[in-house]
């Protein structure tokens, strides 16, 4: 399939999400690849999926690459079959998903990319769905970075039977679900309509960078103030308006504008209860800027002889 070209490119914004059904067979480096050469962008993905793993892949593109942490941190949900190595009740089971409620300990398998050091992951819920003979169909929901092959070997270590992971999909990550996905048949499709003069099937599929923050707690700056946080600036309380959902001193909290636009990200220098819209005192210090300089009019005085 033909890429949009920069003639061509009309139908596609500067910076926005697209939640891909990732199929089994390509690793995420490609499904990513083969979306920015549909959408004619440098892109990048958050959340790696297994080649033999099919579900939810976020792909991000223009400034809303930046916001690649805040996607990576967010809580998963799958749909796993597990194969036993041996004969298990169904009250056995549902004993030990019980017991691999909450935290757990886990180490990286050993083909994974990153260090295997040991580490603390929670899971949230964990629902046996269905069992036929030796396969158990059952949903998890996770911190990132659960492996959940590693989690699968660990039952079956506790039902004392052995176990592996026979086919995974990820059906949920943060508040993108797969109802949201699109395929990339889907896709291509939407490009060629594009092409041909209608781009509405294609916008549909692209959502704002804004979708990715909204469990994040926000502040709302001024018009007057959005330019000089474009450039960088440490935000006052002078130039927040109000202020949604409580943080703690240093967690990442999401900046927009009075119309809902997402500035960028940055880090608080203050808790929620402590920030008071309108009062001086830096309160937010940014740390991804996604809007341009100059998206505002610049309502800030640079220093003599900037």
């Amino acid at each position: 399939m033909r890429p949009l070209t920069d003639q061509e490119d009309y139908s596609v914004q500067e910076s926005g999400i697209v939640v891909v059904d990732k199929p089994r067979g390509p690793s995420s480096h490609q499904v990513t690849a083969w979306v920015g050469d549909l959408l004619g962008r440098r892109v990048g993905h958050a959340g790696t999926l297994d080649p033999q793993v099919s579900g939810v892949l976020i792909v991000m593109f223009g400034g809303a690459v930046r916001l690649a942490p805040v996607l990576l941190s967010h809580n998963k949900e799958y749909v796993c079959l597990m194969r036993l190595h041996g004969d298990a009740s169904r009250d056995d089971v549902d004993r030990v998903a019980k017991e691999f409620t909450g935290r757990i300990y886990q180490r990286p398998p050993k083909k994974s990319a990153v260090k295997r050091n040991l580490r603390i992951r929670k899971i949230q819920e964990l629902e046996i769905l269905d069992m036929e003979g030796r396969l158990v169909l059952f949903r998890v929901r996770c911190d990132a970075g659960t492996y959940i092959r590693t989690l699968c070997v660990h039952m079956g270590y506790a039902l004392g039977v052995c176990a592996h992971m026979e086919e995974l999909r990820r059906i949920r990550s943060g508040s993108f679900d797969e109802t949201v996905a699109v395929t990339l048949h889907e896709l291509a499709d939407a490009a060629a309509a594009a092409r041909e003069g209608d781009p509405e099937p294609l916008r549909g599929m692209i959502l704002p960078p804004e979708a990715a923050v909204a469990d994040l707690a926000k502040v709302v700056v001024r018009d007057t103030a959005v330019d000089a946080v474009c450039h960088g600036a440490v935000l006052a309380g002078v130039g927040v308006t109000e202020k949604t959902g409580g943080f703690a001193k240093g967690d990442t909290i999401a900046i927009v504008t009075q119309r809902g636009e997402l500035v960028g990200l940055g880090k608080a220098l203050v808790a929620s209860s402590a920030l008071k819209p309108g009062e001086p005192g830096f309160v937010v210090a940014p740390t991804a800027v996604l809007m341009r300089p100059g998206t505002y009019p610049r309502g800030w005085k640079a220093h003599a002889g900037a």
